[in-house]
């Protein structure tokens, strides 16, 4: 990956290439993005298996945050 192709967003270093790429693919480039959809509408994204979602749902858990379909556990 040359600069150019850098991802600009903060998405998990980790995530693979397909998962990534698929949330490319459907416009999604920020985690705060995610929050709008569920867990069911990104595992359809070709490329996005459940180890994605687990990566992308503990990156959100980091910053407060969930899917659409889940609720945040807050005291």
């Amino acid at each position: 990956m040359n600069a150019a192709e850098q991802p600009t967003d903060d998405f998990p270093a980790k995530l693979g290439r397909p998962a990534y790429a698929a949330l490319l693919h459907a416009g999604y480039t920020s985690l705060a993005q995610l929050t709008e959809v569920t867990t069911r509408e990104l595992g359809k994204l070709h490329g996005m298996g459940p180890k994605g979602i687990r990566q992308l749902r503990e990156a959100l858990a980091a910053k407060g945050l969930t899917f659409a379909d889940e609720t945040s556990v807050q005291d």
